[in-house]
């Protein structure tokens, strides 16, 4: 455990291992505090909170710090308080299509380090574990601690194609059937992959899938951090997003949530992987948007040359640009009268277009979402990059937030705690 636990007794003694976990709760899922944040987050009185951290600060699992250096004020110092750096760390992996992305960070929110490593489509799953075992290896010097402590080490892999869970409903794995035919066999091995991730880190595997794990890091540490209800939309080689809704990211039945890559736009439209017609994935996903600027006559082998074409002021990029925003703005503006977020999110490789992709989604905003809606939604680009779904498999393990309140979570409920 992180810390010495007091013998099974009496009411007292198990409410104050209640306040305990609630304060390491706390440590986990929010990162620095001072004695004043823990107060306000925990609801605890000043007397109680003092003399749990003063506990735990004894037996060396929260440590203090002083505050960032800034403008000299009257008064004691404000200290931060934060689960000890050594404690543990934890992994996250997304395995994406075409590349292995890994970050570490410890149990103090410091994040160790990120690393990418492309790859072609359809290695091996063991060629794709090699590679974020190394990965992960260079990040950590080699130092890498994953031994369970107090629940919070382990890794979070995040993967292409739905992620349900078992009947038990205690660990996540995937479910067959939907999704592109890569996302298909990733469904197939998802108890053999985690197995062999279990083996060579030596410790537990959550799985979800990872654009879902990008919507989650997005709203704890990224664009949208601390917003409640957010909609985030990846638009990369494949269309799919995540939803958080109350504070709470929502899986849907059997992992399915998400899926707006599969919304139609175009009913006489091409057939998509997932068995429809005219998804929105058919128009808007990579290699539809650089299928149609070629059929249209330009010339872009990947993203960042239509970028280019784009910046050079060529017509057919820029129409081509405005109809996939209208489009995808459509949808988007379908999911937000459902479902009424606050922030929108918009990340992959198709949003580095920036405004000529961004402008045309708001004008599809403006046009369709109820006005009292829009007036309070705001769109924003992913901040966290390539590294979002390994961060969002880290949210996991940390139990970073009331964002995991579908996952298992080992800390109690705030009633427990006051």
């Amino acid at each position: 455990m992180l810390c010495h636990m007091h013998s099974q007794g009496g009411p007292l003694t198990q409410l104050r291992r209640g306040h305990e976990q609630l304060v390491l709760g706390l440590l986990r899922r929010y990162g620095r505090l001072s004695r004043g944040e823990l107060g306000r987050h925990a609801g605890l009185s000043r007397t109680t909170l003092y003399d749990i951290v003063a506990g735990l600060l004894a037996n060396g699992a929260v440590v203090a710090s002083a505050k960032d250096p800034g403008p000299r004020r009257r008064g004691r110092p404000v200290e931060l308080l934060t689960l000890d750096p050594a404690a543990g760390q934890a992994v996250g992996i997304d395995f994406a299509r075409r590349a292995v992305h890994v970050a570490v960070v410890n149990v103090a929110h410091e994040v160790i380090g990120s690393a990418s490593e492309a790859h072609p489509a359809g290695l091996p799953w063991e060629q794709r574990v090699d590679l974020a075992e190394r990965l992960v290896g260079g990040l950590a010097g080699g130092a890498l601690r994953l031994t369970p402590v107090g629940e919070v080490g382990g890794i979070g892999v995040g993967v292409v194609g739905p992620v349900g869970r078992t009947d038990a409903g205690d660990t996540p794995q995937h479910v067959e059937g939907t999704g592109d035919t890569e996302g298909a066999g990733d469904a197939r091995d998802a108890d053999k992959l985690a197995a062999l991730l279990s083996e060579r880190f030596g410790a537990p595997v959550l799985l979800d899938n990872n654009t879902r794990l990008a919507a989650l890091a997005e709203s704890t540490w990224g664009a949208a951090a601390g917003c409640q209800d957010v909609l985030y939309l990846r638009l990369s080689h494949g269309v799919g997003g995540g939803l958080v809704v109350g504070g709470s990211l929502h899986r849907g039945m059997d992992g399915l949530s998400g899926e707006f890559g599969h919304i139609t736009v175009d009913p006489a439209g091409a057939p998509c992987q997932c068995g429809g017609v005219g998804c929105l994935e058919t128009v808007a996903s990579v290699g539809a948007v650089l299928g149609a600027y070629r059929a249209a006559g330009g010339a872009a082998d990947d993203v960042p040359a239509l970028i280019a074409a784009l910046d050079s002021g060529d017509a057919r990029a820029h129409r081509l640009l405005a109809e996939v925003g209208e489009q995808v703005g459509g949808v988007l503006a379908a999911v937000c009268n459902a479902v009424g977020p606050g922030v929108i999110v918009l990340g992959g490789e198709l949003a580095e277009a920036g405004a000529a992709l961004t402008g045309p989604v708001e004008r599809a905003l403006d046009a369709h979402v109820m006005p009292v809606s829009r007036r309070r939604l705001t769109i924003r680009r992913a901040a966290l990059g390539e590294a979002g779904g390994a961060l969002g498999g880290i949210a996991l393990v940390l139990r970073e937030s009331p964002l995991l309140a579908g996952y298992p979570a080992g800390r109690p409920n705030q009633e427990e705690g006051t």
